[in-house]
């Protein structure tokens, strides 16, 4: 239920977390096509706050719901569907943001799970790749959470990632989670 407050990601295990990941059930919004466009007057700001009418959005349970109707337009742009209406909501960044770490294992064999600013929680791999796009104010980290929509990796998050990373023995700096190698360098 998006209403359901998260559990305590610190608390569990990566088994856990992956299961918990499947489990969470999302409304089939790519399925949805309604003619009603318009916009919503929200917007979601780099730090993944949520802002409604310039109001900051302060229930998490809010925040939870409407992050569940996001859909992402083949035309880049993000909306919120419903079977009979569809908007458009302003993202500043990324829609969600990655704001803790769980990492089980070491080298090809390490797993790591995020929790996201809304309590989704993700594990990255295959179907959820990690990526550095380097910029001039420096390198911004993101997960691939659904539907062409991604989490800003935190600062703090993106700093424990290169410490593990750091700690990896190999010609290039970066991370592996289930058996995929993710570079946090761009390539030479």
């Amino acid at each position: 239920m998006p209403n359901t407050p998260p559990p305590d990601f610190a608390s569990l295990s990566l088994a856990e977390i992956a299961r918990l990941a499947e489990e969470h059930r999302l409304p089939p919004v790519e399925s949805w096509n309604p003619q009603h466009c318009g916009d919503s007057e929200m917007r979601i700001a780099r730090d993944g706050s949520w802002y409604h009418q310039g109001g900051l959005i302060g229930r998490a349970a809010m925040v939870r719901l409407f992050s569940t109707i996001l859909r992402r337009e083949p035309d880049g742009r993000f909306v919120l569907v419903t079977p009979v209406e569809k908007l458009d909501i302003a993202v500043e960044d990324a829609p969600f943001v990655a704001i803790e770490l769980k990492a089980e294992g070491e080298g090809a064999a390490m797993r790591l799970a995020f929790r996201l600013n809304t309590g989704d929680m993700v594990v990255a791999g295959p179907d959820h790749p990690l990526r550095v796009e380097h910029r001039e104010d420096g390198p911004h980290p993101y997960l691939a959470v659904r539907g062409g929509l991604d989490a800003l990796v935190a600062r703090s998050v993106y700093y424990e990632l290169a410490q593990l990373a750091l700690a990896e023995e190999g010609a290039a700096p970066g991370i592996w989670s289930q058996g995929v190698f993710f570079p946090l360098e761009p390539a030479a």
